[in-house]
């Protein structure tokens, strides 16, 4: 069980908390939120009354688990090895969790997850994997999530040529809502299996619905166990609890009140075995509470630095693995440094059920705090409108609009995060290939960057972090910088227009490039800092360049 938010960690800000907490006791928000009272947020019920499925899909889902184990066990009898997770934010972000956490013990298939338009990412999963052995989950709430569906036509039509059109469909499953564009799909070309998730969940709260569950039981995760440690989250956090010992108001109370004094940079610090799970946390927190211009920002993936590198912007939230001292006395010297500190304690990894119950209500009631509407994302289409409209120019005179870029030296980008005041923050948006190498140079792109501004830092892939942070970089008060690097692939891929059809109007460099450009555009519409970097084929070059003249 998650230990309560302890208020003496919260050092000056304690009575800011106590107070929040008074205010939710007062307007009943828990027990309100547990009765699906819409007005918690908003007088219209429009994208909130239909977004609640997630308070009891824990005790819901727990049917289903048999046919999914079913699945699996059929699959393995088979001789499928791989499964290949075909989807984008919340679509892919739990999988993702589960396949980096669970994945390395688990008696299962082995989970991995393509959320990447690079073409050289696309093309080392289909160079990676034995089609014959592989299943491929193709997820989207919507059922017409473009990066999801462009996926989708080019692996069907690579299962196609390589065992035959019959046989194709064998090796596809969807997860969408009902009725969806990908579910008439799906049964048309015979897919082996369709779960149909609740439509009142949203794509973000929807880890433990199909959407998460399902990949966690192919790998082999102990589901059971999980959606225990679920439930009984859900029963600490229970309306009828009292707010003192409910941890969701606690963490809702801390994130929410300090994010209203100007400690709006969440910084996730966790052991290292949990680390994956900061990821989905982001999506989770930023998404629904950046908008309306405020935002709280999740930091993840920061290495820890000497206390007095920190500014007053920063709320410490500790995750950490009962046993796993190794964090204690840096908390503690930013605990006596006068941060305020949050501290979650695991059993095991399994108590990661909880967690996700544990952050999405505690998110709903950040929202309530800072009157934000927690479940809709206001600002996501401006970028998807943006993206189609140089597609659509793409089509019609074969070539994208012209981009304004910038050299990519020390000096030019020294002089553009140097803007940054007080409350700003960093945020890299990398167009490239995700490989274990770009990782490590955007990390260190980061330390150096929060060394020389003292500013929070951010980073992640385009177009993952589209369906992730980017309602909060263009909803809230515009304290971004943004620093995006855009590059060209080593050998293009092409889209077909339909799965089975040899035509292809678009490639894979053409869409992300697309959404580099429609997210720059909406960006600079919202009146934002933005700098673009764009790195050619030497990616890896580039960036190794650039970390080393900063050094």
């Amino acid at each position: 069980m998650t230990s309560a938010l302890s208020v003496e960690r919260m050092g000056d800000y304690r009575e800011v908390v106590e107070s929040a907490m008074m205010a939710l006791a007062e307007a009943r928000i828990v027990a309100r939120i547990w009765e699906r009272d819409h007005t918690v947020w908003r007088p219209d019920p429009q994208e909130i009354a239909n977004r609640l499925g997630w308070l009891d899909i824990a005790t819901r889902i727990q049917a289903e688990i048999p046919r999914i184990e079913t699945l699996r066990d059929t699959l393995l009898d088979e001789g499928y090895t791989d499964v290949l997770l075909l989807g984008m934010g919340g679509s892919s972000l739990a999988p993702e969790v589960f396949s980096k956490v669970f994945g390395g013990e688990s008696q299962g298939l082995r989970l991995e997850v393509l959320d990447s338009t690079d073409a050289g990412a696309v093309r080392a999963q289909a160079e990676r994997l034995d089609l014959a052995r592989t299943l491929f989950i193709v997820a989207t709430k919507s059922g017409g999530t473009v990066e999801t569906l462009s996926f989708f036509k080019y692996f069907y039509n690579r299962v196609s040529e390589a065992l035959g059109a019959e046989s194709a469909g064998a090796h596809f499953i969807a997860i969408t809502d009902p009725g969806s564009r990908l579910e008439v799909s799906a049964r048309a070309l015979g897919f082996r299996d369709i779960f149909l998730n609740d439509p009142e969940i949203g794509g973000r709260n929807s880890a433990l619905s199909f959407f998460g569950l399902a990949p966690a039981v192919l790998i082999g995760v102990d589901v059971p166990l999980l959606l225990k440690r679920a439930t009984a989250m859900m029963k600490a956090c229970g309306g009828d609890v009292p707010l003192t010992r409910n941890p969701a108001a606690w963490l809702g109370a801390a994130l929410g009140a300090l994010a209203k004094q100007g400690r709006d940079k969440a910084t996730l610090v966790t052991s290292e075995r949990l680390a994956p799970f900061g990821d989905w946390i982001e999506q989770l927190v930023a998404e629904s509470t950046g908008k309306d211009g405020q935002g709280i920002l999740l930091v993840v993936g920061e290495s820890l630095a000497p206390v007095d590198h920190y500014g007053a912007d920063r709320l410490f939230i500790s995750m950490t693995l009962a046993g796993d001292e190794g964090l204690d006395m840096h908390l503690l010297a930013l605990q006596d440094a006068g941060q305020p500190v949050v501290d979650l304690s695991l059993l095991d990894i399994y108590d990661l059920g909880g967690q996700f119950f544990l952050w999405e209500l505690a998110t709903a009631i950040a929202g309530a705090i800072l009157n934000i509407q927690p479940f809709n994302q206001p600002n996501v289409e401006s970028a998807k409108i943006r993206a189609r409209q140089m597609v659509a120019s793409y089509q019609e005179q074969g070539t994208l609009p012209e981009i304004e870029t910038s050299p990519a030296t020390p000096d030019v980008l020294k002089a553009f995060v140097e803007q940054g005041r007080r409350g700003d923050y960093i945020a890299i948006q990398a167009y490239i290939q995700p490989t274990p190498e770009t990782d490590a140079l955007l990390h260190a792109l980061r330390e150096q960057l929060r060394a020389l501004t003292g500013l929070a830092t951010t980073g992640g892939y385009g177009p993952r972090y589209l369906h992730s942070t980017g309602q909060l970089h263009k909803g809230d008060a515009g304290n971004g910088l943004f620093v995006q690097f855009t590059s060209d692939p080593e050998e293009e891929l092409a889209i077909p227009d339909a799965p089975g059809d040899s035509e292809a109007s678009i490639t894979f460099g053409v869409l992300k490039l697309a959404q580099a450009l429609g997210d720059r555009q909406a960006l600079l519409d919202a009146g934002r800092r933005v700098i673009t970097f764009h790195l050619g084929v030497d990616v890896v070059g580039g960036l190794r360049r650039l970390v080393e003249a900063l050094s």
